[in-house]
């Protein structure tokens, strides 16, 4: 009988801790000693959330934000972070990060600001196809002025890892759901296919603008957004939307071909080097009926509301995997699109602070985290 090593890969990593001996095997460049698999874990066995720490990480105002002299205590206004101005942090102490932004340093609530997903759940495969060429198409008809094209930058060299990489931040309170569903991905041999975080709003209305265009000028294209109880607002609301707040995911899901452990200053991390994306029931970010995961409309903002609805039977089972793995990290699903995931906690938090991601993400100012 074929054993699948990735299904048993976290209890392989346990067992080789208590036992002090064994390594996976795997080819001669991506050979790793036992030392190296130990670390990959030591952050999560001292107490951190994720693959990588905190510290060091790049991360975003989502708002106007005051900057404090110390932590837990709202006084000493030492300054202001803009909305979308972006820091390293440097410390963590509950719902407060100690951070440095071009010099100026001090403590933020991190419940309000974004955080940068590849600096600490590198596991996940980025590819945001936005940022260089974007999939968006309806009715498997290309958006006029939008597909094929970048909408907005959103790739930066990361220090962090020694190289150009994809920018996909997220309010923070939503990262630990994100990476739950990665962690039961990784453990059956699989691995999340990251397209799409924060979307800048300016983007967005580009893109609405365009496609509302098409839907107007196209029958058929108005007929694939409009059956089975769907409209425009379910494929492509009006900004704000749940991208623009930080608290969204446009996520596939790939089959990991090969893999090695990397180093990050004195850390190590899991990095995917070939995967193969299962078979959706459409591409990626097509917009119409067929990309609906539910077979009628659920209220998007409830957290319940889906629980019990008929899914589609354009379904794959890969939709269904992906859809088990985020739904039970406590991500909501979007009954149109089967790539899309909000946080329905923080989009309410994001509501009632009134985030509209009026600004854009360019760069990192990550750092190699130390111990």
């Amino acid at each position: 009988m074929k054993i699948n090593f990735y299904s048993f890969f976290p209890l392989f990593v346990l067992l080789c801790l208590l036992l002090g001996g064994c390594t996976p095997e795997r080819n001669a460049e991506s050979s790793n000693s036992q030392r190296e698999i130990d670390v990959f874990y030591d952050n999560l066995l001292e107490g951190g959330a994720f693959e990588l720490p905190v510290v060091g990480a790049s991360a975003y105002a989502s708002m106007e934000l005051m900057l404090y002299g110390s932590a837990r205590v709202s006084v000493n206004v030492l300054g202001m972070l803009q909305a979308g101005q972006g820091f390293t942090i440097l410390a963590e102490e509950g719902e407060w990060w100690f951070i440095d932004s071009y010099g100026l340093q001090g403590w933020v609530r991190n419940s309000l600001c974004m955080i940068n997903l590849p600096d600490i759940i590198p596991s996940i495969v980025y590819d945001v196809t936005n940022t260089y060429s974007s999939m968006f198409r309806s009715s498997f008809i290309d958006i006029p002025n939008i597909t094929g094209r970048s909408i907005y930058n959103g790739r930066d060299f990361n220090a962090r890892f020694g190289r150009e990489e994809f920018i996909a931040p997220v309010l923070y309170g939503m990262a630990p759901k994100i990476f739950n569903a990665q962690q039961a991905a990784l453990a059956e041999g699989n691995t999340l296919v990251l397209y799409e975080a924060f979307r800048p709003a300016d983007a967005h209305n580009e893109l609405h603008y365009h496609f509302s265009n098409l839907v107007e000028a196209n029958p058929l294209v108005r007929t694939g957004i409009t059956s089975e109880n769907f409209n425009i607002r379910w494929f492509l609301a009006e900004a704000p939307y749940n991208h623009q707040r930080g608290t969204a995911v446009d996520v596939s899901l790939a089959r990991i071909d090969d893999w090695e452990v990397r180093t990050s200053g004195n850390y190590v991390y899991l990095h995917i080097l070939e995967y193969t994306e299962y078979p959706m029931q459409t591409p990626i970010h097509e917009l119409s009926v067929a990309a609906a995961i539910m077979s009628s409309s659920i209220y998007s903002r409830s957290s319940t509301g889906w629980h019990g609805a008929e899914i589609s039977p354009r379904a794959t089972p890969g939709t269904l995997l992906l859809f088990r793995y985020c739904t039970e990290a406590g991500l909501t699903p979007l009954s149109s699109e089967w790539w899309h995931f909000n946080d329905i906690e923080n989009t309410a938090l994001a509501t009632d602070y009134d985030l509209g991601g009026e600004f854009l993400i360019e760069s990192t100012y990550s750092r190699p985290p130390l111990r």
